[in-house]
């Protein structure tokens, strides 16, 4: 049980709960759908690029708290830089999730994101947390 504590943070469940980045984006250049079958957890990301810069992202869905979280997080991190520079975190925290080795500069990098490190510690939640990331991803490689 002391797993799941330690992954439910503060940060977590503020950002669960949190409308700001969960709603239809006005003018999106490109969108992406996710789906975990295992859980239900299903999104749709939209972006607005200007050029090589993510200009705004956000999300529709619905999920378990992981998942929303996570998602949120993930704009709040990924907002106003490179498609190249975006790529780079994905790439850190799919790491991170997944008990690869980072360093602790990349655990930096991550911000807020690494309030979900100990996310690897039930693997059965890892697919919640990733979901957006990969979907992300995805959407960048288009």
């Amino acid at each position: 049980m002391d797993d799941l504590n330690s992954i439910y943070t503060d940060v977590i469940m503020e950002q669960s709960t949190a409308t700001y980045n969960k709603h239809k984006l006005d003018g999106a250049t490109n969108k992406e759908h996710g789906h975990n079958p295992s859980c239900g957890d299903d999104i749709t990301l939209e972006i607005i690029m200007d050029g090589d810069v993510i200009k705004n992202i956000a999300f529709t869905g619905h999920g378990c708290a992981i998942s929303q979280a996570s998602t949120s997080i993930m704009i709040d991190l990924l907002k106003g830089k490179t498609k190249e520079k975006a790529l780079r975190l994905i790439n850190i925290f799919l790491k991170m999730v997944k008990r690869q080795k980072i360093t602790d500069e990349e655990i930096e990098d991550l911000e807020e994101a690494n309030a979900l490190q100990n996310i690897s510690n039930m693997p059965a939640r890892v697919k919640c947390a990733e979901l957006a990331w990969y979907t992300m991803q995805r959407l960048l490689e288009k």
